[in-house]
């Protein structure tokens, strides 16, 4: 009788494994900025909740600025999906939904589980960002990048219904910045005690108003 081969463990390249490490590195830091704030995170205590020794995370990622950088590509993609938001199904839905609301309540409701995500982060750079100008140029880059995607979004919406009259394309940015952002996520959710799903009705119902003028919720 012939033995039974066993199956060897797959084992990874060296490039999977380089990426494992690095998402070890991102995750830790990224739980500990949000838990402890980012001035007071050290790259050591970084390592040890990653589980390797400190020179890793140096080798790896140089500065705990560039790690900041990192932490917020993780609270944007997921821990999962590790995706940019226009590869993500709600973005797909929202652009390929041709009624206003419904594709306003796919926008929202998708970028409400960012905020979830992404707001503690974005507060706790924020407080150091007032001291350090390397941490300052990390969070104006990230909310650059955020500026340029809600225009992308603005450009979608406006193929669906008209801007409010009187209403520039530049200040229906700024105000869906605004509704759309970790500032009232932060005011509504985490210090009134809104529910996410309230913050999610609102926001829909407010975005359709302040932006194209529907008062209601009809398409």
């Amino acid at each position: 009788m012939s033995a039974v081969k066993r199956s060897e463990p797959t084992r990874l390249s060296r490039r999977e494994r380089a990426e494992a490490t690095q998402w070890r590195i991102v995750k830790a830091a990224y739980t500990l900025f949000c838990e402890q704030g980012y001035t007071g995170t050290t790259m050591a205590q970084i390592g040890e909740a990653a589980g390797m020794a400190v020179q890793t995370v140096y080798f790896v990622f140089h500065t705990k600025a560039a790690l900041l950088s990192r932490a917020y590509e993780f609270a944007v993609g997921g821990e999962h999906e590790r995706l940019p938001p226009p590869l993500q199904p709600w973005y797909t839905a929202m652009a390929s939904e041709p009624n206003l609301t419904p594709a306003l309540r796919h926008l929202v409701t998708g970028v409400g589980e960012i905020m979830r995500r992404v707001t503690p982060l974005v507060l706790a750079a924020r407080v150091a960002a007032d001291g350090d100008p390397d941490t300052a140029r990390i969070v104006a880059f990230h909310e650059d990048l955020r500026a340029d995607g809600y225009r992308e979004v603005l450009e979608l919406l406006r193929a669906k219904a008209d801007l409010r009259p009187g209403l520039t394309v530049e200040r229906a940015t700024d105000l869906l910045l605004l509704l759309i952002g970790m500032d009232a996520y932060h005011v509504l959710v985490e210090s009134r005690g809104w529910s996410h799903e309230e913050w999610v009705d609102w926001t829909v119902s407010t975005v359709a108003e302040q932006l194209f003028g529907r008062a209601d919720r009809s398409p």
